[in-house]
């Protein structure tokens, strides 16, 4: 039998909510979020290797302001020169992928899972997870909501506001609710 990890993955309906492993290993994410959200600021090492030890891959050089959400942290990357403000939230049930020299301003969102039209799947408890990918040099502005299965390519501008639910070419400004294109660089 398939597990729900593994239906997951591979990007079907899962149930999260019943799950004895999902369940668990979100409860150990949020236990380092919570330790990393009650930590001075000046404790910059221990907040690092907490970033670290959460993140499946992290550059070198980042910084992440608290407080900070995510669900399982394994399945998120970030690149070199990588910097989120305050009241980043990132639902990771599938992966999220930040290039280098990404830069996001506060009260931003991304938001892998998401659940069924159907009713009665819906609530079942049934979700499905499509990863994220945000290319090199990209700028998120204030309160952006970047949706599931979503691509930002690279020297991007997102302005502030935006959701996100449809993949941005490179060399772009988008913005709005829908966010659209409506420059190149």
């Amino acid at each position: 039998m398939i597990s729900e990890k593994e239906k997951c993955r591979q990007g079907k309906l899962y149930d999260a909510n019943n799950d004895a492993e999902l369940i668990a290993e979100r409860q150990a994410c949020k236990a380092l979020c919570h330790e990393y959200n009650h930590l001075l600021p000046s404790e910059t090492k221990r907040r690092e290797d907490i970033i670290v030890s959460l993140f499946g891959k992290s550059g070198h050089n980042f910084l992440i302001e608290q407080p900070f959400f995510c669900d399982y942290g394994y399945n998120i990357e970030i690149g070199e020169n990588f910097y989120a403000n305050v009241n980043c939230v990132i639902l990771d049930e599938a992966k999220v992928k930040f290039g280098d020299n990404v830069f996001i301003a506060p009260g931003c969102g991304f938001y892998t899972a998401g659940h069924p039209f159907d009713v009665e799947q819906r609530n079942r408890g049934l979700e499905y997870a499509r990863p994220i990918s945000i290319g090199n040099n990209v700028w998120i502005g204030a309160h952006v909501c970047v949706l599931p299965g979503v691509m930002i390519g690279d020297n991007c501008v997102i302005g502030a506001g935006s959701v996100v639910n449809k993949d941005i070419p490179a060399g772009t400004l988008a913005v709005g609710n829908p966010c659209r294109v409506i420059r190149k660089f």
